[in-house]
């Protein structure tokens, strides 16, 4: 080994743009979101995405999405599960924090979710930050207090309060997710 050094290449959104599949680029280093989420993942995130839809269903500036592209930089995008956005999305992409953000758990990508993007997110100052874990069963509330993200309420069973915008909030209850 000596004085070898290892060099790890570095890549852009125009790299990012190029590449077939999904995935997910922090840093220049890339990350395959595959394989696909499994059924348990799909059905809690499409029962939360339909709860927020429903509590927001009145809000004019704001929408939840699926998985879109989140331009951080141009050696990062990154693609959280849901996304509540207040604002114009103007680009094939967010280039814009979001006010909420969730990932949903999964045993590829729980330390990066955890670690990588919480930091990310932060530093981001996306307003809340959601993690749900499907083997526990279990949601954690993350909301930004000054630079930091705080932990509000974590549980299976619990109703939670977002404001997003001055005319936009959602009251979801956790409890409909699991069903």
């Amino acid at each position: 080994m000596g004085n070898s050094v290892r060099i790890l290449p570095h890549y852009t959104y125009n790299d990012y743009v190029h590449w077939e599949g999904q995935w997910e680029l922090i840093h220049g280093i890339p990350y395959a979101m595959s394989p696909l989420p499994v059924p348990k993942h799909q059905r809690i995130g499409g029962n939360l995405l339909a709860e927020f839809r429903q509590q927001m269903k009145k809000c004019q500036h704001c929408h939840v999405y699926q998985p879109i592209d989140y331009h951080i930089s141009d050696d990062t995008i990154i693609q959280p599960d849901i996304l509540v956005v207040c604002g114009k999305i103007e680009k094939k992409f967010l280039d814009f924090a979001p006010s909420l953000v969730v990932e949903i758990l999964s045993p590829s990508t729980a330390l990066k979710d955890r670690h990588s993007k919480f930091s990310i997110y932060e530093t981001q100052q996306v307003k809340y930050y959601l993690i749900i874990s499907l083997d526990l069963e279990e949601v954690e509330v993350y909301e930004l207090d000054g630079n930091e993200y705080k932990l509000q309420q974590k549980g299976h069973d619990f109703s939670f309060g977002f404001s997003f915008d001055k005319d936009c909030f959602a009251n979801i209850s956790f409890k409909e997710i699991w069903q």
